[in-house]
């Protein structure tokens, strides 16, 4: 295995956003076995992984995921397995689902969210000779067959709070969280801390749909609209919604509100992958390039260098990003936010992940 205690990527290997993402937003949410046959590639490779609540089909975090897996599979010709997450589902849970893959021979198991962190540490103690990923999580960071693949969701997050203090029109934005953990706090922190770059008297409301350990605000789209209601009746006109499947509820509350009213997607260019009739008022993405993180690291173990310890993606290597396939809509807002990118890059700019 290829030690790497802390990486930063130097280039990431591109993932064609715009057709994988539309792909893995139309994909169902059962559990699945997938073998290419014919003439495409093989690889005696079999990858596990197992999805956050919301799963495939979520059109942000879980998504961006599958975006990643897809592609190694189309190119390397490995055996995969998904297995879905539950609401309310309970450590042992997640344990069992990884347990499964494990025993299955699936290596690498990749587990998408921190949700996996517990019981994560305890599969990877009974299989250690399996190779496991985590997304956002570095508290396996001292485990030598878990890989740590995090972001520096403030950073992007920075940028897209610039842009939408330029592009309100009442100085007032909200920020919707999924749930309220020090990870999201980071989206958070940004956020407010590039509003405020802008513009130093604008107000920036903040809500969480559920609080630890009731992880559902990832997937209640009905409170994600009225949150976003209850935000726009207060003088909102711009919201980020970081709150994996939520976020649907959250743009039809802003299409309800009608002209001058913008939302921002995460994760996933969600302009691309929310449903039609939504995806005009969405601004833009915070872009977290979880199908790189996932592609990379299956392609390390394709080709026999697994890569382990802590992977982390920023602005730097574009890791995190802002969308623009939204591009009438957000080009008055990228000179700004392309200097502040260069700013964070070149250090004159600190981004706290700290609210």
């Amino acid at each position: 295995m290829k030690e790497a205690p802390v990486r930063r990527v130097t280039k990431l290997v591109a993932v064609a956003a715009a057709a994988t993402f539309s792909l893995a937003a139309c994909g169902g949410g059962s559990d699945s076995d997938t073998v290419d046959s014919g003439d495409s590639p093989t690889s005696d490779i079999k990858v596990g992984l197992a999805y956050d609540v919301g799963g495939r089909g979520d059109q942000s975090f879980n998504d961006s995921a599958a975006a990643g897996l897809d592609k190694a599979k189309d190119e390397f010709g490995v055996e995969i397995k998904e297995l879905e997450a539950s609401n309310g589902e309970t450590d042992a849970a997640r344990e069992e689902r990884l347990r499964l893959l494990a025993d299955g021979g699936f290596n690498p198991v990749i587990g998408v969210g921190f949700a996996y962190a517990t019981s994560m540490g305890k599969v990877a103690e009974e299989f250690p000779d399996t190779q496991f990923a985590i997304i956002d999580d570095e508290t396996l960071a001292e485990t030598p067959n878990v890989t740590s693949l995090v972001f520096a969701e403030e950073q992007g997050s920075y940028l897209v709070g610039a842009i939408a203090a330029e592009a309100s029109k009442t100085g007032n934005v909200g920020y919707v969280g999924g749930v309220n953990t020090p990870l999201l706090q980071k989206f958070e922190a940004g956020f407010k801390q590039g509003a405020e770059a802008v513009n130093k008297d604008i107000e920036v409301q903040v809500k969480y749909l559920s609080q630890p350990p009731d992880f559902s605000g990832f997937a209640a789209p009905d409170k994600g609209e009225t949150t976003a209601q209850g935000m726009i009746d207060a003088g909102a006109d711009v919201i980020y919604a970081a709150a994996g499947g939520s976020g649907g509820g959250v743009f039809k509350a802003i299409k309800a509100a009608g002209a001058d009213h913008w939302a921002i997607g995460v994760d996933s260019d969600q302009y691309l992958t929310a449903e039609a009739d939504v995806k005009d008022i969405i601004l833009t993405s915070m872009l977290k390039r979880v199908d790189t993180a996932v592609y990379d690291f299956v392609k390390s173990s394709v080709d026999g260098e697994v890569l382990t310890g802590v992977q982390r993606f920023d602005l730097s290597d574009e890791g995190v990003a802002y969308s623009l396939s939204n591009e009438a809509a957000i080009e008055p807002f990228t000179a700004k936010a392309d200097e502040l990118k260069e700013q964070i890059i070149g250090g004159e700019i600190k981004v706290s992940d700290k609210p």
